[in-house]
């Protein structure tokens, strides 16, 4: 009898923790999935905060010491990424006083991959596009940039930001 009990109990036991490990499995995916989610929100508020130059919701994008670039020319800290933006409006309002059409710009992001590297920590490689939209028949569409970036995204307080920004990897 003893036997047959160390049995069933052993039997009960094996389940509960194989059924535990499913529901865990179920609620990394489910998890996974918000994040992914949230993530491509994220990127959708970045491409429009640089297209429509708003430098206030282009480093909110960022963590607070988050950074654009890589070495010694990368942008880094909020007052720097929207200085940054800042800079590039002057230059397209210049370029318009001075007769030049001031085309619509499109960011892009293409080909993405999104890994996890924990439950607040993801790395995304893809591809990239600027585009100058066409203003008239004078004006065509422009591509200004192509490229690869990898990407560094963090979950502060709850939000994914993100913290580092490379549009020239090495690797």
């Amino acid at each position: 009898m003893n036997a047959m009990r160390t049995a069933v109990v052993t039997a009960i036991v094996c389940a509960v923790a194989w059924a535990s490990t499913q529901v865990g499995a179920q609620d990394n995916a489910a998890r996974e999935a918000r994040d992914r989610v949230e993530i491509e929100a994220l990127m959708w508020r970045y491409a429009r905060a640089l297209d429509t130059l708003n430098a206030d919701a282009y480093a909110a994008n960022y963590t607070p010491d988050g950074q654009f670039g890589t070495g010694a020319n990368a942008t880094k800290g909020a007052a720097a990424l929207k200085k940054m933006i800042v800079d590039t409006n002057d230059r397209q309002t210049a370029a318009a006083a001075k007769g030049q059409t001031r085309q619509p710009m499109y960011h892009m992001t293409t080909n993405s991959q999104l890994t996890f590297t924990d439950k607040d920590h993801a790395r995304l490689d893809s591809y990239y596009l600027t585009v100058f939209g066409a203003v008239g028949q004078n004006v065509p569409v422009r591509v200004a940039a192509a490229g690869r970036s990898i990407d560094s995204r963090v979950r502060v307080n709850g939000q994914w930001l993100i913290q580092t920004r490379d549009v020239a990897p090495k690797d």
